[in-house]
């Protein structure tokens, strides 16, 4: 004989959640990568690059970011290379917790977007972004024959004459949302 269906849950039992709310901080984080997960997680989900996805791989870089700053608090107080008794000079192992974290950090940092060059290379959502330039005008800027300083758009006619060559440098200013 079947069993029937398998009965679902009463309502009220799952906690509701919005689709879009930024992933919450796991419990397992030491309490400096807890830190790092606030500094990041806001900016990172009001930018469209975080999500509830994504909370595991920046889960691992606040906790490698945790690592790595506890490594370099205890290379300030011993030395980086130590002598072993056999008399061998060796790296301490600090240091190389210290590097292992820092290249862990730089591929969750690319992953995420936390990198100049990786936020070239995330496509952002509509409104993160800058509007796109579509006319750029050069403006030629110098003094007449009379002593006279004009401006004229590139193009816009012949120039002036000039009483000397102009040996200055000419500037040229872009709109700064270039």
């Amino acid at each position: 004989m079947p069993r029937g269906r398998k009965p679902s849950p009463k309502t009220g039992t799952l906690a509701q959640t919005p689709l879009d709310a930024a992933p919450r901080c796991p419990d397992h984080l030491s309490a400096v990568a807890k830190k790092e997960w606030r500094r990041l997680a806001t900016p990172l989900h009001r930018a469209g690059l975080l999500t509830v996805a994504d909370r595991a791989a920046l889960a691992a870089y606040c906790q490698a970011w945790a690592r790595w700053v506890e490594a370099e608090e205890k290379l300030a107080e011993t030395p980086a290379l130590l002598k072993t008794p056999s008399g061998y000079v060796q790296q301490s192992p600090w240091l190389t917790v210290a590097n292992k974290q820092l290249e862990l950090m730089g591929r969750y940092m690319t992953e995420l977007g936390l990198t100049p060059v990786a936020r070239t290379r995330i496509d952002m959502p509509v409104g993160a972004q800058h509007e796109p330039v579509d006319k750029i005008e050069i403006v030629i800027v110098g003094v007449d024959e009379d002593g006279n300083r004009f401006e004229r758009p590139m193009g816009g006619g012949p120039p002036p004459r000039l009483e000397k060559a102009h040996e200055e440098p000419v500037t040229i200013t872009l709109n700064e949302n270039l």
